[in-house]
This record gives structure tokens, C-alpha cells and sequence, in this order.
């Protein structure tokens, strides 16, 4: 797909501004706590008149990806050699596989439930399979995406050095505009949207 930095928003039905507008979805709390900030605050405009920039339409596209699965060899012979080695069965690699694409079926109708009365707000999902960082930003380039909705889970230093934080990832290779949304506080100090 071709790409473009800087892209200018796309004119739609009868030349109304659309602004594509991604979240990352999975089964955190925080993504769907980002996906409730971006209807409250973002998709907002699209329910009334033009907001600042001139536009009247969004496509809110909610992305969720899965790692792959991959299919490892379990050692059956004494010493535990690769020529004693019991390879998974296919039929259970499509088993995980069907259950993993049931699971993001399941998480993205979830959230396309939250987006449904929105009007002037066009929903569609995507599901792809790999590290989440790469894919994401990938998506949000070959999309030519507007804007990123992130939610931010609060690893610590150490987790964040060793699992890496999709959200610090996209803030610093996403080809748009990031947001990152902090999950709001715990009961009594809950802020607003």
C-alpha cells in the first residue's frame, strides 16, 4: 500500500471531512478504558457540527492482535533428544487457532457494542496475528490513520523493560498522531470520561 506522511483528512459522502481514527483493543480493563475516552471526547464531534478542524464523519477502526501461535516439539525419549521428540498434532494447532480467532471475535464485538449509538461514527475491526507493536504501526501507515487510541496499563520499569510497552512502542514509530490513554482512578477519585 502506498503511504503518505501528513496526510490531509479524507473527503467522504457528498465531500464531508472523515477522520480515521484507530484503537487498540484487547482484554485489558485500559483498552476498553481508552476505547470510552475516544467516544466521549474524539467521536464526540461527529455526533453534532463540524468540530475545529471540519469534520463531521469518523471511522473508528478497532484493531486487536493475537500472537501466533507457534508449534513447539515436546521431548518423549529418555534424555529428552530431538530424535525422541512428539510434535503437536496440526489438529491442535487449528484448535488454538480457531480458539484464538474466537477470542478476538469475541473482545471486538464487545467493543463495536460500546460504538453503537454513535452517530455519524462508521465501526469496522481488524484482527491480525503477530507482535502487537509492529502490527499496530504498520496498520496505522498502511491506513493512513488520523489518530491512535492506546490504552496505558501501568507496568512497572522492570515489566515494561522486559515485556516492552505497546504504547511507548507506537508513541515513538506510529506514522500519526498517538494517544495514550490512563486508565482512570480507583473508586471515590475516578476522572471525568
Amino acid at each position: 500500500m502506498e503511504t503518505r506522511k501528513g496526510k490531509s483528512p479524507q473527503l467522504g459522502q457528498q465531500g464531508v471531512k472523515t477522520m480515521r481514527v484507530m484503537v487498540g483493543i484487547d482484554e485489558s480493563d485500559e483498552s476498553f478504558s481508552a476505547l470510552r475516552w475516544t467516544l466521549h471526547n474524539v467521536c464526540a464531534a461527529a455526533d453534532g457540527e463540524e468540530d475545529e478542524h471540519g469534520f463531521r464523519r469518523i471511522t473508528l477502526t478497532l484493531v486487536h492482535v493475537h500472537q501466533p501461535f507457534h508449534l513447539y516439539y515436546v521431548p518423549a525419549g529418555p534424555g529428552g533428544t530431538v530424535s525422541t521428540a512428539f510434535y503437536i498434532p496440526a489438529s491442535v494447532e487449528e484448535s488454538i487457532k480457531k480458539g484464538q480467532e474466537h477470542i478476538s471475535k469475541a473482545l471486538l464485538g464487545r467493543a463495536s457494542d460500546l460504538c453503537k449509538d454513535k452517530k455519524n461514527v462508521e465501526v469496522e475491526t481488524l484482527i491480525f496475528e503477530g507482535d502487537p507493536k509492529e502490527k499496530i504501526c504498520r496498520a496505522t501507515q498502511e491506513m493512513h490513520v488520523d489518530l491512535l487510541v492506546v490504552g496505558h496499563r501501568n507496568l512497572g520499569k522492570i515489566k515494561r523493560a522486559f515485556l516492552g510497552s505497546v504504547s511507548d512502542y507506537c508513541a515513538h514509530h506510529a506514522n500519526c498522531p498517538v494517544l495514550i490513554v490512563k486508565p482512570p482512578k480507583e473508586a471515590g477519585g475516578e476522572r471525568p470520561g
